[in-house]
This record gives C-alpha cells, sequence and structure tokens, in this order.
C-alpha cells in the first residue's frame, strides 16, 4: 500500500492491512486511544484492536508487540485494561506498558517553524522498535468555541509524560493546551508523529462532546474503519467521510511538509 493511500471499509467488514515495516519487524508498538476508564467510543471498541493484533501477530509471527498507552484520569492504566475487557485479547508475545513509566528521551522538532516545543520528551521506546501504529477513536470536542478533530495524531498525546506536561491536574496534560492543541499538534506531529508507520481510526460510531470533556458526550454512528501508513491523510479522510470540517492543524502540517520537502531538495 502507497503511503498516501487511505483505506476506508465498514466495520462490520473490517480486515486490516498493516504497514509494510510491520511484516519484517521485530518489535511492533501499539499505540490505542485508551486513556479513560469508559467503553467506546470514547476509547477504541475491543473488535477493532483486536483486529489490529490478530493480523500483525498472523503476518509477523516472531514478533514482539508493545501496547503503549498513558492515561487521562486518575484510573491506572491496568485498571482501564481490565474494565474494557482488553485483557481478554492480549495473547502471547503482546506486552501493556504504562508511557507514563518508561524511560524518556527527548524528540527534535523537525518542523520549519516550530510553534512552542524545540524538542518534546516520550518514551525512548519509540526509538527502540521497528513499526509504530496509532490506534485511535474517533471525536469531537470544543475548545475555546471552536470544534477540535481527535484521532490518530491527537491520539499520541498519551505518550507524553504528564510529569512534564501537566499543569493544574496531574492526571491531564494541560501544557500541551497551551496557547491551543490545533498548535501544538504541529510540534507533535514533527516531534514524533512523523515516525509513526501507519494509523487505524476506529469509526463504527463517532464520539462528540458539547464541552471540551472527551469522555462525555453522545456519539453517532459512522460504521467505518480508516487505515493507512500517513497519519495526517487517515484523519482527513475520516473528516472528509464523516462531514467534519478538515483541521486546520492537518492542513497546516502539511504545508509544513512541503516547505522540508522543498528545503532538502534544494
Amino acid at each position: 500500500m502507497s503511503r498516501d493511500r487511505v483505506q476506508v471499509i465498514g466495520s462490520s467488514n473490517f480486515i486490516y492491512e498493516p504497514p509494510q515495516s510491520a511484516l519484517t519487524a521485530k518489535r511492533i508498538l501499539v499505540k490505542p486511544n485508551l486513556g479513560y476508564p469508559v467503553p467506546p467510543p470514547v476509547t477504541v471498541s475491543l473488535k477493532v484492536l483486536a483486529t489490529v493484533l490478530t493480523t500483525l501477530r498472523q503476518k509477523n509471527p516472531q514478533a514482539e508487540i508493545f501496547i503503549v498507552e498513558g492515561v487521562c484520569s486518575p484510573v491506572s492504566l491496568s485498571e482501564i485494561i481490565r474494565r474494557l475487557g482488553i485483557d481478554q485479547i492480549l495473547g502471547e508475545g503482546i506486552e501493556v506498558f504504562d508511557a507514563d513509566t518508561l524511560p524518556l528521551t527527548e524528540y527534535p522538532n523537525f518542523s520549519p517553524q516550530p510553534v512552542r516545543f524545540k524538542s518534546m520528551f516520550a518514551p525512548r521506546l519509540l526509538m527502540e522498535v521497528d513499526c509504530r501504529i496509532s490506534v485511535a477513536a474517533f471525536k469531537r470536542t470544543t475548545l475555546k468555541g471552536e470544534p477540535l478533530i481527535s484521532a490518530s495524531l491527537k491520539n499520541l498525546y498519551g505518550l507524553f509524560p504528564r510529569k512534564h506536561y501537566h499543569a493544574r491536574s496531574l492526571s491531564s496534560r494541560g501544557q500541551l493546551h497551551r496557547p491551543s492543541v490545533p498548535l501544538i499538534l504541529q510540534d507533535v506531529y514533527f516531534c514524533i508523529g512523523h515516525l509513526f508507520d501507519g494509523a487505524v481510526v476506529d469509526g463504527d460510531r463517532q464520539f462528540i462532546s458539547l464541552d471540551w470533556k472527551p469522555d462525555r458526550g453522545k456519539s453517532i454512528s459512522l460504521e467505518k474503519v480508516f487505515w493507512g501508513e500517513d497519519l495526517i491523510g487517515v484523519d482527513r479522510e475520516a473528516c472528509r467521510v464523516a462531514g467534519e470540517m478538515i483541521p486546520s492543524y492537518l492542513e497546516r502540517i502539511d504545508q509544513l511538509r512541503q516547505i522540508t520537502l522543498t528545503q532538502n531538495e534544494e
């Protein structure tokens, strides 16, 4: 599958095609959206995550698979795993790690125009695996009166340690909301997002919050799953199919990627 191709399929017929790098990888990192002790669509569905993990195991039986998530609530990751039934789909060779407990390294920001962070701290494990896949829920919240789409790129917030990026609440990453999430997502992409080999967005039901709370709201039926090798392309296609406006941060990241490409060619 080409880097910019996005697959869209009915959620009842979801069959996953992993990125090429997953087929020969010795170690695969899967970052699912499991930050809250709340069932789908606030978090990714058991069916979609199980399909991804089962397919990775079938395509590459020898690979170690690491599930890495950092929670957004006082409830521990191990308790969330138990409440959501994720422990039922964990087989041999699959390990779960709390991102907040992993050794860290500093990732430089390769954006030609960084917003706030010249570098960001995230688990060193990102550099120690051969393939990285974001498996996200599809959500819309409202921040400062503006809609915010959360999909495979926003899902990466859970990889940043709360001890570095918390604000008033120790359970969240308030520093990553200043000056705004759409702006900081540009830094997120150019620090760690560009490292990811693939994205899956669970759009069986789209979660919609009337305010900023990403764990309280309603859901509407979309009955789709989106996947591909480019996080930006996958998130854009999910928005297009759902009838959502394409977020400004996706357009801006594309512009910055083009600037980087042009500079590298000169």
